[in-house]
């Protein structure tokens, strides 16, 4: 435990990844293969699964540590982090011994044992533990039982140490390392020897793939048209979009497009028989979609489809989406998320959110991996796939539609139509692209040869949803933020005001904590957000949080209203569970409007105007 705990404080302390990269390599070379396979499964997005509760674990802490219950919560606001308050809060150990122990024997002869174990049982040991590890052993204890087990290293980083670590390419890591992290399976050392097993025998790669194992996925950057954009510069950011596009992407006939849909990202694959359905997280979710199961049973061995999950609606009257021969529209994700959650698929779940999958690359055929091959070669081979399959099964593999466009105007105009069709914009792809490995942003521009438009994926995303709201409630953020108010609850009039000085008074009798009068002008909470400020502006809003807090809540306050913000969001669909009536998809704060009154921030009645022109794809909460 005590070099995984060195290596946890190790790339904690430092933001360089050539830095986290030779630590990682150290600690790699300097631990047993059993140690490595369980350091290399939580490094890259394995999550331990709870063994105990929160309120549990923080009642244990407040005993062991002698605190009283509002000094340990003051001290947790403080710190903003619980394992790591319990860590500091805790008395000395009396001993180390509990760092001797390797990780692995942690993980399978102390913590994997207490599964399915009583409260009790978990108290008693947990007690034991705490008094044989010092804080860093505390805290990284704490994160392992409490299921929060998260450090500051991307899952390619950690390949990138692997390959240099055993001589290898990135890319043949990436490869072996997809489901690596999938908690249905546990690591062992046998695996962890698999991923740095020398490459050098030809077709080594394919006799080492596990028949269940998908390809590492190729993720798309975003495209955006200002100045701060990755593939814009300050230079084409000042022209039209069709020209910015013209100039920094060449001609529009260089490029494939589709529609970006809203579901989750899925790789089918086919092997010896069986069908697995893989999440772009790893996650192997082949008992969530017997549907796709079905589907998939029929095609030959040695395919791997690589698409998007979606629930659809056929729906009668409902034309298909341009492009597409298809009826019917993508269904609400919020009816995809529910599906998820079900422990039970009986026929009820099934009929209310049928599953589909949209098909848009052949990544293995016949057993041959087909990713070096360009775009337009791999989307042809789908096609005629698609078309067999049809024609064998009856059982329809849908493909993604091709959006087309003669020119970059006819491109955006298409892409203008976005929201109300239900998809998020489009999908740009060269067409001599090869299928990469990961998020990878460098493009050579117009005329880049086939080795560097591996790189050219890009998602051109709609213009997000924008209100303007007030700060009313704020909260502490965690980690390095944990001293800092920065999660902010937003809300708007119920109402237009009629004058300022109307709007004034509502904020004079919050102030003085009076309950707002039923059918008068009030502020109405509707949105949370903590993100889209610099760290320089959520000083600046910190400040005035203090000066204007009005109640405290535990870690919340309350403040007096006098800041606006303008907030961008995705989404917007009919809630229940909000006071407000309404929940935004992915809110973040935009700016701070010093230069909007109070009484000008945005009304329910706005809010609900954006809901009527979102269409059903959107959907409801339940």
């Amino acid at each position: 435990m005590k070099r995984f705990a060195d290596l946890f404080a190790d790339l904690d302390a430092t933001t360089s990844t050539s830095a986290k990269v030779i630590a990682l390599q150290r600690y790699l070379s300097a631990v047993d293969d059993a140690d490595a396979a369980w350091a290399v499964y939580f490094l890259s997005g394995g999550k331990p699964r709870q063994l105990i509760k929160t309120a549990q674990l923080r009642a244990l802490a407040e005993e062991a540590s002698g605190l009283p219950a509002w000094l340990f919560d003051a001290s947790y606001q403080a710190v903003g982090d619980l394992a790591e308050t319990i860590a500091l809060v805790l008395p000395a150990p009396a001993s180390a011994d509990g760092l001797a122990v390797s990780l692995s024997d942690w993980m399978e002869q102390r913590l994997l044992p207490l599964r399915g174990q009583g409260d009790e049982a978990v108290a008693v040991a947990l007690r034991a533990w705490w008094r044989e590890l010092d804080a860093t052993g505390r805290f990284l204890l704490v994160k392992l039982v409490g299921g929060g087990f998260r450090v500051g290293v991307s899952k390619l980083l950690v390949q990138r140490a692997i390959a240099q670590h055993a001589g290898l390419d990135a890319k043949q890591v990436a490869a072996r390392m997809m489901g690596f992290s999938d908690g249905k399976r546990l690591p062992t050392a046998t695996q962890y020897r698999a991923l740095l097993a020398p490459a050098e025998a030809p077709g080594f790669e394919h006799a080492q793939r596990e028949p269940s194992q998908p390809y590492p996925f190729f993720l798309a950057s975003p495209l955006g048209m200002d100045a701060s954009d990755d593939l814009l510069d300050m230079e084409v950011a000042s022209t039209s979009v069709a020209q910015a596009m013209q100039a920094r992407l060449g001609p529009v006939s260089d490029w494939l497009a589709e529609w970006k849909f809203d579901g989750i990202r899925g790789q089918i694959v086919k092997r010896a028989g069986q069908v697995w359905v893989w999440s772009r997280g790893e996650e192997l979710m082949s008992d969530r979609f017997p549907e796709l199961q079905a589907l998939a049973q029929r095609w030959p061995d040695g395919t791997v489809v690589d698409g998007e999950i979606l629930v659809w609606h056929d729906g009668d009257g409902v034309s298909a989406l341009p492009g597409s021969d298809r009826p019917g529209r993508p269904g609400p994700f919020a009816l995809l998320q529910q599906r998820i959650g079900r422990k039970t698929l009986n026929a009820k779940v099934l009929a209310d959110a049928p599953v589909s999958f949209m098909a848009y690359d052949l990544l293995e055929a016949c057993a041959q991996d087909l990713r070096a091959l360009p775009q337009t070669e791999r989307r042809d081979r789908l096609e005629a796939l698609a078309m067999a399959m049809n024609a064998a099964t009856g059982m329809h593999l849908w493909l993604s539609p091709r959006v087309e466009g003669s020119d970059w105007p006819a491109l955006a105009e298409q892409r203008s139509r976005a929201r109300e069709l239900g998809v998020e914009g489009l999908m740009l792809k060269h067409r001599h692209s090869a299928y990469g490995t990961g998020r990878q942003k460098r493009w050579a521009g117009p005329g880049t040869d086939t080795e560097d438009a591996v790189l050219a994926w890009w998602k051109w995303k709609i213009d997000p949803l924008n209100i303007d709201g007030v700060l009313i409630y704020a909260q502490a953020g965690h980690g390095r933020r944990a001293s800092v108010y920065t999660d902010y609850t937003f809300a708007v009039w119920n109402r237009a005001p009629a004058s300022a000085e109307e709007a004034q008074a509502v904020v004079d009798a919050i102030a003085r904590r009076e309950p707002a009068v039923p059918g008068a002008l009030q502020l109405v909470a509707f949105t949370k957000a903590y993100s889209g400020l610099t760290d320089e502006e959520f000083k600046a809003v910190d400040a005035v949080i203090r000066q204007h807090t009005l109640e405290k809540f535990g870690p919340v306050r309350s403040v007096r209203p006098t800041m606006v913000f303008e907030l961008a969001f995705e989404g917007i669909a009919r809630s229940t569970r909000h006071k407000s009536g309404v929940a935004l998809r992915f809110p973040r704060m935009q700016r701070i409007r010093y230069d909007k009154p109070l009484h000008e921030a945005s009304t329910l009645q706005e809010l609900e105007h954006l809901l009527a022109k979102t269409p059903a794809k959107i959907g409801q909460d339940g």
